[in-house]
């Protein structure tokens, strides 16, 4: 039979789904344009059915059921019958068709082009049988012409009629304001209905998905799809991008996998690159769903869990849940980088013009919530301080701000603190800024299940508190270098690179914190003093035993949060009990020693009070079974299964059944004539009757075989199949009760959470003050004293810590001496040439007084420090584009922010004021600001300065002002030869302070080391020459008329003359 059969375009274009992908579009634009009108032809592929001979007839897009694609069977004669009906052209335009084989356009009777329409009928979840389109064999010719007519009729009005709908649908919303009003995105077909683009149904796994990500649109969804996790669509994309995975169209939609193991790698790849990302589990077990009456329905899968860069918590990322072994866990558990949600709420009286600020920060993954409530300026100096003293670029803004109307009504207290107190006062007490902050707060945790952390009062606590801390400027935090160097960014080279020689993370925060918020208590500096100076001069056995026991410890306070959260893996929960259960025992074994041997009041505290804190941990230890907490295996976890009813009562289900399969055993031996017939394991599958195959024939024909080899074969009894099936069922329930038990022994551990946390805080305390020992011995530091008057700073040969550190044992440090009293000389300005060390030394200043106030030791020979209530800088130059601040905007910016912040208390230090504007206006600014300083506000200042006139205040206040320069020797020519060019002159650095003020800033020199070319370097020498020379002109003609306007009478004039000449 020799036909030729067209491939035919329908009519209609088929509108492609929103819902695909580019990259997909871009697959179904690239088949569309390799597809040849000019050669339409019917492509017949064997596919899913092959063995059996039959062929799929694969028609273009569109042209196939909304359901499934219609398995369709075209011969010759078919199309003969069905272009009889057509006219005589019609018939001679087909033949002529047929003759030449192609033609660029192919004419269809109306039979014909009607059993195509058949194979895009818009009723996709009906049978094929129900759609009227498809097959009309039992009408006549002219039945069929009629009913066809008046089918294209009612498609015709049909799409008439949704025209009209969608007309009236129609509204002007989208041409109004959004105020308050969020316009959604289209959502995907429903679920039963096509794709558009290619016309075939999505899967069930894609129509489960595409019902998920409809709540969560703005998440990256990875979906459990057995051994892997599945992306699809732009999710996939996105994976693909940013995990460097193969991503491939599957279906309807883009794809991309992982496996199962390294999803708690992925999710952190994703998360740091800022994407919200869910993951979607499977809450169905393949046994309990063949028992059910949906089994032939996709696997059931929700949402488990939610993770940004603040809300890391869980097992999905914690990578201890992947390692067996607790010793390489305890490498593998490291402190990350902090993470912290923060919520911002403002306000403007417009009667007293202020702007007060209310936050809420949330650090989820350690438990820390702070709040806040202050007045701001108009530069809004106090929110950037308390933001610099976190990573900036790890927070997260929630935009929406709300008022909490009842923010913990149904909130029952965690702790007897709470209950004795009472919870309801605390939140009402709450400033309304806070309020407004904490209502998203709590939604925004919800949605990741880590509202716990907001229940309990004792937890929240005030960001900065002025009547307790010294006040750090964000300023200052970055001009000190506190916590980064302003060279790389990075920790080397700033005070808590210094500091930091903690064993544990936990106390690496902490140290931060001491570092951030410097005391203003002289009781308890003196207490952290005592604490380091026990360290270092104690010979007892306590110091290093605690010191070991600090010793690769986990992060406590990350996996208690854990806990608390309900969200961490049997291997994380026992390594963290354990680790709390040892350093109990360890601890209470040298109490007797602690009370003898320690004379430091708080550290004899800190080490006593914690055994009995962290003992409670003990107790939930030894209910555990080590080995099964070690490999995850939640159904044999529990020791005991007294207090979990639920887990006995399967257990013994599964007893039952297994006695039975094995009594069963009785009936096959006899059956098979085998008395030694025994159960075998082949790849899983239990209970296998093994049978030669040369006795195959006594099996009975009931027996299903499961598999075989060339010698035997294994099968199944019906019994045991009945069996099996009901035993893993069992076994799956099992896995779920434990599942849920779990959970609930969880809670029980959460309800010690405070009092743990308590005692980790005790021990980080403790990590701190022998970090501050360690530095102390290892540079030879001196305990500073701390007095109670103000204004008092006294160093003998002070060393800048970073720089002495960074220089190692090169020896090569100039020490230098300050000496500030606040009734006394309390401000120095320091002149001299460029690169001396100005900048250096009053870093130096400031950074020993933090030290001081945070209870450490010093670099210096001796020191005493009166109590600082601030550090105000204005150092460096550098613009704000994004604020539209010049170089000096930005440095008056910060002068009024200490003019306005400082008291007679505070230690100022200003670096070159009023560099950034001509001569004249930056001698007047910065003259006035440093007279303001002596004279007003009276606090200890260090001024930096490059301008001669400003040393005349030493004059106008003798006792108050000394002016001090840093040491250099000259090397110049002593004479010039006449008409010989004049030459830079060379400068050797001594480093050190000295008293005087310079007579030059010697620029020249540094433009020399910076190898400025040699002919610019005359040409500046002898301009500088010719300039200084009119300036001391000026200044000698100055000097003349004053003295000769003090001049009375005749005698002192003549001695004047005499004088001069």
């Amino acid at each position: 039979m020799n036909s030729n059969l067209k491939r035919f375009s329908v009519g209609k274009a088929c509108v492609k789904s929103s819902t695909q992908t580019t990259i997909s579009r871009f697959f179904s634009s690239a088949a569309d344009k390799g597809a040849e009108v000019d050669e339409p032809r019917i492509n017949c592929t064997d596919r899913s059915q092959e063995s059996r001979g039959k062929k799929r007839l694969l028609l273009p897009d569109g042209a196939g059921s909304l359901k499934k694609r219609l398995k369709v069977s075209l011969n010759v004669e078919d199309l003969e019958k069905d272009e009889k009906p057509m006219s005589s052209a019609s018939a001679d335009a087909s033949k002529k068709v047929d003759k030449q084989g192609s033609a660029s356009k192919a004419s269809l009777s109306c039979s014909t082009l009607e059993k195509l329409r058949g194979f895009s009928c818009h009723v996709g979840s009906e049978s094929r049988e129900a759609c009227p389109n498809v097959r009309m064999e039992g009408l006549g010719a002219g039945q069929r012409e009629n009913t066809i007519r008046e089918q294209v009729k009612m498609e015709e009005d049909a799409e008439e009629e949704l025209v009209h709908q969608s007309k009236q649908a129609v509204n002007f919303s989208q041409f109004s304001k959004a105020r308050g009003v969020s316009l959604s995105k289209r959502s995907p077909p429903e679920p039963a209905g096509p794709n558009k683009r290619t016309k075939s149904i999505y899967t069930p796994l894609e129509q489960q998905y595409m019902e998920i990500k409809e709540q969560y649109k703005d998440t990256v969804l990875c979906v459990e799809c057995g051994y892997k996790y599945r992306f699809f669509g732009e999710d996939a994309e996105i994976a693909a991008k940013e995990l460097n995975i193969f991503c491939h169209l599957d279906h309807n939609f883009m794809t991309a996998s992982i496996p199962t193991h390294r999803l708690f790698v992925h999710v952190r790849r994703l998360v740091s690159q800022g994407y919200k990302v869910g993951v979607v589990k499977q809450t169905e077990t393949s046994a309990i769903k063949a028992s059910s009456a949906n089994k032939s329905s996709v696997f059931t899968r929700q949402l488990s869990a939610l993770y940004t860069k603040s809300t890391l918590v869980g097992e999905d990322v914690n990578p201890l849940m992947k390692i067996g072994d607790l010793e390489q866990a305890e490498d593998v558990v490291q402190d990350i980088a902090s993470s912290y949600l923060m919520c911002v709420s403002e306000s403007w009286e417009k009667q007293s013009k202020e702007l007060t600020v209310g936050l809420v920060v949330v650090q989820p993954s350690i438990g820390d919530v702070m709040v806040d409530c202050f007045k701001d300026n108009a530069v809004q100096a106090d929110d950037r301080i308390r933001i610099e003293k976190r990573d900036s670029s790890q927070f997260e803004y929630p935009t929406a701000m709300m008022t909490v109307t009842n923010l913990y009504g149904s909130v029952t207290c965690q702790t007897a603190e709470d209950q004795e107190k009472g919870f309801s006062p605390f939140y009402l007490n709450l400033e309304s800024q806070i309020i407004c902050c904490l209502g998203p707060v709590i939604q925004y945790l919800t949605e990741f299940k880590l509202e716990r952390v907001l229940l309990c009062s004792s937890s929240l606590k005030r960001l900065s508190s002025d009547a307790e801390c010294m006040i750090l400027s964000a300023t200052t935090l970055k001009n000190l270098e506190i916590f980064c160097n302003q060279t790389t960014g990075t920790v080397k080279g700033s005070l808590l690179w210094v500091l930091d020689h903690t064993r544990t993370p936990f106390g690496k925060r902490l140290l931060k914190k001491w570092v951030s918020q410097p005391l203003k208590s002289p009781s308890e500096i003196l207490l952290r003093q005592e604490a380091v100076a026990e360290i270092l001069s104690s010979e007892s056995v306590v110091v290093p035993s605690i010191q070991n026991l600090l010793t690769r410890l986990p992060d406590l306070e990350r996996g208690l949060c854990s806990i608390y959260h309900k969200k961490c893996s049997t291997q994380e929960f026992y390594l963290i009990s354990s680790t709390l259960s040892r350093l109990s025992a360890e601890i209470q074994a040298l109490v007797p020693a602690i009370h003898s041997q320690l004379s430091s009041a708080l550290l004899k505290s800190l080490l006593l009070d914690t055994p009995q804190l962290i003992s409670p941990a003990h107790n939930f230890l030894k209910v555990l079974n080590e080995k099964a907490a070690k490999a995850g295996n939640k159904t044999e976890l529990f020791e005991d299964l007294t207090d979990f009813p639920v887990i006995k009562e399967r257990k013994d289900e599964i007893q039952a059944v297994l006695l039975e399969i094995t009594e069963h055993r009785r009936e096959l031996r006899v059956v098979l004539r085998n008395p030694s017939l025994d159960y075998t394991t082949v790849s899983g599958q239990e209970f296998l009757i093994e049978v030669k195959n040369s006795m195959s024939s006594i099996v009975p024909s009931a027996w299903v075989k499961i598999s075989s080899t060339k010698l035997v074969g294994r099968y199944h009894s019906p019994f045991i199949v009945e069996k099996y099936q009901h035993l893993l069922r069992l076994r799956e329930q099992l896995v779920i009760d434990c599942g849920r038990e779990w959970i609930s022994f969880l809670q029980l551990f959460g309800d010690h959470y405070y009092i743990l946390k308590k005692a980790v805080g005790y021990l980080a305390t403790v990590d701190c003050l022998f970090s501050l020992a360690q530095i102390a011995k290892d540079n030879n530091y001196c305990r500073p004293e701390v007095l109670e008057q103000e204004g008092h700073i006294v160093i003998q040969e002070g060393r800048h810590p970073v720089i002495n550190m960074l220089m190692g044992e090169q020896d090569q440090y100039v020490p230098n001496d300050t000496d500030l009293q606040g009734e006394g000389k309390r401000a120095m300005i320091i002149t001299g040439p460029n690169m001396g060390g100005k900048s250096s030394y009053i870093r130096q200043v400031a950074l020993l007084t933090i030290m001081a106030q945070l209870g450490s030791f010093v670099p210096a020979s001796e020191a005493s420090f009166g109590i600082v209530d601030g550090i105000f800088t204005r150092m460096g130059a550098s613009d704000n584009i994004s604020r539209g601040r010049s170089t000096f905007m930005e440095e008056l910016v910060e002068a009024s922010e200490i003019l306005s912040r400082a008291t007679a208390r505070s230690l100022v230090i200003l670096d070159e004021l009023g560099r950034g504007t001509s001569t004249h206006d930056g001698i007047a600014i910065a003259y006035a600001t440093l007279d303001f300083l002596i004279r007003d506000m009276r606090c200890l200042t260090l001024f930096v300065t490059h301008y001669p006139p400003l040393c005349e205040l030493e004059k106008l206040y003798p006792c108050h002002v000394g002016n001090y320069h840093m040491a250099f020797l000259l090397n110049e020519r002593e004479t010039e030869a006449e008409g010989e060019e004049v030459q830079p002159e060379f400068i050797t650095f001594l480093y050190q302070l000295t008293e005087g003020a310079a007579a030059r800033s010697y620029g020249l020199n540094v433009a020399r080391l910076a190898e400025i070319p040699q002919s610019i370097l005359t040409s500046a020498a002898l301009k500088s020459k010719e300039l200084e020379a009119i300036v001391n002109s000026r200044r000698k003609t100055v000097k003349l008329l004053t003295e000769a306007w003090k001049i009375t009478n005749r005698e002192s004039l003549l001695e004047w003359k005499k004088v001069r000449h």
